[in-house]
């Protein structure tokens, strides 16, 4: 071998090795390769071609000494000229004169120099022992150089980019099933996070949203108050969500929704044989929300000794379960909620002045649909897209339906709207939903509305629609209470206190009985 060209070859190979740590960026690692070639060895020409298994063929992926139009020209189908058949054969080709071969296709028309001049040499590039590509060269003949031994050292070349690429397929491989990962977390976040969204841009839900934002990384209880329906479990979960615990649970209990009796286990727990029927212990719901939020919604309906055990624990962080001596401690944050004045239930006793003032460290009044009427579009908007993709169909609104929408007073506020919706889907079938298919409350609820003066209106308007839509609720679901309520989107303790407010008591005692 000659000794300059040997030498020559060795610094070659040292510079190779220290292109590997560029693999990820493969063209630019490839065109830096046959570039060493050209430079140190004399060599003509030089190109890379890799197999598009899609395509199934050869094509160039970097190269030395082609203009870029002869580089895209050339593409070889497997099997095809010299280059596609040492491909095929995975075996290494000399040619001492490229223009003395049949085989030679000249493809990118870059080989236009006098006969017996040129000698070609490629080599394939394996992995695994299979073919993914080859490493051709040109180089002017000269009896000074051994072919054999430029094989023997294309070889080796030939297989350090069998490593480069085989790195950057793994690393594209990576990416992809990354890139796949994140855009189901995105779509998975998306969905979720579409559940802790607020919508509309009034300036009572910004001022809400701004409070959220304040407090929500914060250990203060909050206490959200507003009517039944405007979204206080919705910003309870984006409290939890927004905070250093949205990663531990987010537990919930109606205060509203159990018997006086029940209320107390449920909340701190029992052990076994705490009462008739305890089996088993149980830890409550305090337990359960360790190191995360504690959701008491309702907290105005709890009773007056509930009350005091439960301002121990705020002021604790420590309980027993029923039927236990073991005090507990947790660490837990407090999110109530109410639909009472309890500045009036302490005034009346029904409510303990320090437990108020304990749950009442960060208020948010959270405002009922009526007093946020420019967000109304929005949210009927947010809903018709939610239950077009839950019952697969398209929605679509009439300008009078949407018009009488925009009339009624949603007395059950944005439950009651998003409960309408809802039916509106299911009935609709995917055709236009008019006027005429809106439920008659809410159609006789707007004539109502446009009788008599807009002062008298104002007053009595609201408590009025509250009632009627009480009373034909109840009528719909044959005066079944649990019924009437699913429908309006409210509990049965709240439509109990709603018939006693309009003093219908007789009236659901003749309805029931007619319907026996």
């Amino acid at each position: 071998m000659n000794t300059e060209v040997a030498h020559q070859k060795l610094i070659a190979l040292y510079e190779i090795n220290r292109l590997l740590g560029e693999a990820l960026k493969l063209e630019f690692t490839l065109q830096n390769i046959l570039e060493i070639l050209g430079n140190r060895l004399s060599m003509k020409r030089a190109t890379v071609w890799l197999e598009d298994e899609k395509e199934g063929v050869l094509v160039i992926k970097a190269s030395h000494g082609l203009t870029e139009e002869e580089q895209k020209r050339g593409i070889y189908r497997i099997g095809e000229g010299v280059t596609g058949r040492i491909f095929q054969a995975a075996e290494p080709c000399i040619v001492e004169d490229i223009s003395a071969e049949p085989l030679f296709l000249n493809k990118t028309g870059a080989r236009n120099l006098e006969k017996g001049g040129i000698s070609f040499l490629g080599v394939p590039i394996l992995l695994n022992g299979m073919p993914i590509g080859v490493l051709n060269v040109d180089r002017l003949f000269s009896v000074e150089v051994s072919l054999e031994e430029d094989i023997e050292f294309l070889s080796i070349v030939a297989g350090l980019i069998s490593q480069i690429v085989s790195l950057n397929r793994e690393v594209s491989t990576r990416e992809e099933g990354l890139l796949r990962a994140n855009r189901s977390l995105k779509a998975e976040l998306t969905e979720k996070y579409n559940n802790f969204f607020m919508v509309g841009g009034s300036k009572s839900i910004r001022n809400v949203q701004h409070l959220i934002s304040k407090v929500a990384s914060s250990r203060a209880s909050v206490l959200l108050l507003g009517e039944s329906g405007t979204g206080k479990t919705l910003i309870a979960k984006i409290l939890h969500e927004m905070s250093p615990r949205k990663d531990r649970p987010f537990v919930m209990l109606n205060c509203g929704a159990l018997p006086d009796n029940l209320l107390e286990s449920e909340l701190f727990g029992y052990e076994k044989g705490a009462f008739t029927g305890a089996d088993s212990s149980k830890p409550g719901r305090i337990e359960e929300a360790h190191e995360g939020t504690l959701f008491l919604d309702e907290v105005g309906e709890l009773p007056l000794l509930l009350q005091t055990k439960l301002l121990r624990f705020i002021q604790e962080r420590e309980f027993e379960r029923l039927g236990s001596t073991k005090t507990r401690r947790v660490d837990v944050r407090i999110v109530a909620a109410t639909n009472k004045d309890l500045t009036e239930a302490v005034s009346d006793g029904t409510f303990r002045e320090d437990l108020f003032y304990r749950l009442n460290v960060f208020p948010i009044q959270v405002p009922p649909l009526r007093e946020r009427s420019e967000d109304l579009p929005q949210l009927i908007g947010h809903f018709v897209r939610k239950f077009s993709k839950e019952y697969n169909h398209p929605m679509l609104l009439s300008p009078a339906a949407k018009k009488a929408l925009a009339e009624y007073q949603w007395p059950g506020n944005v439950r009651e709207l998003e409960n309408l919706v809802e039916r509106l889907a299911i009935i609709s079938g995917g055709e236009a939903i008019g006027r005429e298919d809106l439920p008659p409350h809410i159609l006789g609820s707007n004539a109502r509305a446009k009788g008599g003066s807009a002062e008298a209106d104002e007053v009595c308007h609201l408590e009025d629609v509250e009632k009627r839509e009480v009373i034909h609720a109840l009528e719909r679901n044959r005066w079944i209470q649990s019924r009437a309520a699913k429908e309006l989107g409210i509990t049965v303790r709240q439509l109990g206190y709603r018939i006693k407010k309009f003093h219908l008591e007789e009236e659901v005692f003749l309805g029931r009985n007619k319907n026996h």
